[in-house]
C-alpha cells in the first residue's frame, strides 16, 4: 500500500532518550506540519549490532557529557527526562520486552501507542518513577497509567511472546536497517517520491527545511502564543 503524501516514519526505543525527544517534539509538530506521522517501535539494540555500532559501550567522559546533554535538552524542549544516577544499568537491561509490548499495541491498539510509549519513557527516564521496564509489573503499570484496561494490558503482555509479535518488531527493525540507520532515533522522511533518513533529535530544523514548513522552536504552542 502506498504511503500517504508527507509521511514521516519516527523509529525509537523507549531505552533512547533522544528517542523521547524527538518524539514529542514530532508530536506537537504533525498537526502544524500537516503530516502523517507513523510511530515505529524499533529494537535499538538489533540496529547497532546491524550496523557494528558499539557506541553503548561507554566511556567515562562520554557518559559525563550525555547526562549534561540529556538534562539540559529535556529543559530546552520541556520534556520532563531526569538521567538515572546509574543509567548504564538501564542501558545494560535493555528493552526487548518493552519494544515486544508496544509492537503489540500497535497491531492491536493503535491508538493508544503515543500515549503507552511515552509513559515508558517515563519509567526509564523519570527519577521519580524509576521503574524496571524488563519487568511485567512495569510494562502493565505504564499502560494502566496510559488509559488501558488492566485486562487490556495483560492481554497485550501476553501476546510479546507470539511469533506475530516477534516477527513484526524484527520487520520494523530491519526496515531501520535498510533505511541506513546506525542507532536511534531516525526520522524517515517521504516527501514528492523521495525518501531522506534523519538521525537524532537534532535535525528538527533539516526536518522542516525538507518539509517547506517553519520551525518554530521545541515548543511550538509558545510561538503561536506570541
Amino acid at each position: 500500500m502506498p504511503l500517504p503524501l508527507r509521511t514521516l516514519e519516527l523509529f525509537y526505543d523507549v531505552l533512547s532518550p533522544y528517542s523521547w525527544l524527538s518524539f514529542e517534539i514530532l508530536c506537537r509538530y504533525k498537526n502544524i506540519w500537516n503530516v502523517h506521522l507513523q510511530l515505529r517501535p524499533s529494537f535499538m539494540a538489533g540496529i547497532m549490532k546491524d550496523s557494528g555500532n558499539e557506541s553503548l559501550v561507554w566511556l567515562p567522559r562520554k557518559a559525563i557529557y550525555l547526562r549534561n546533554d540529556i538534562r539540559l535538552l529535556g529543559q530546552h524542549m520541556q520534556v520532563p527526562i531526569e538521567v538515572p544516577e546509574d543509567f548504564s544499568v538501564i542501558l545494560e537491561k535493555g528493552s526487548l520486552l518493552a519494544m515486544r509490548f508496544l509492537t503489540a499495541v500497535n497491531l492491536e491498539q493503535p491508538d493508544m501507542l503515543e500515549r503507552v510509549s511515552r509513559e515508558l519513557w517515563m519509567c526509564n527516564w523519570s527519577r521519580m518513577r524509576n521503574e524496571d521496564i524488563t519487568k511485567h509489573e512495569s510494562i502493565l503499570a505504564a499502560a494502566q497509567k496510559a488509559g488501558m484496561s488492566a485486562e487490556q494490558a495483560r492481554g497485550l503482555l501476553e501476546k510479546t511472546s507470539t511469533p506475530q509479535v516477534k516477527n513484526q518488531l524484527r520487520e520494523t527493525t530491519e526496515a531501520a536497517c535498510k533505511y541506513g540507520g546506525f542507532g536511534l532515533p531516525i526520522t524517515v522522511v517521504h516527501l514528492d517520491g523521495q525518501t531522506h533518513m534523519l538521525f537524532g533529535s537534532d535535525r528538527m530544523e533539516l526536518l522542516a527545511y525538507l518539509l517547506g514548513e517553519k520551525w518554530m522552536g521545541p515548543v511550538p504552542q509558545l510561538c503561536v502564543r506570541l
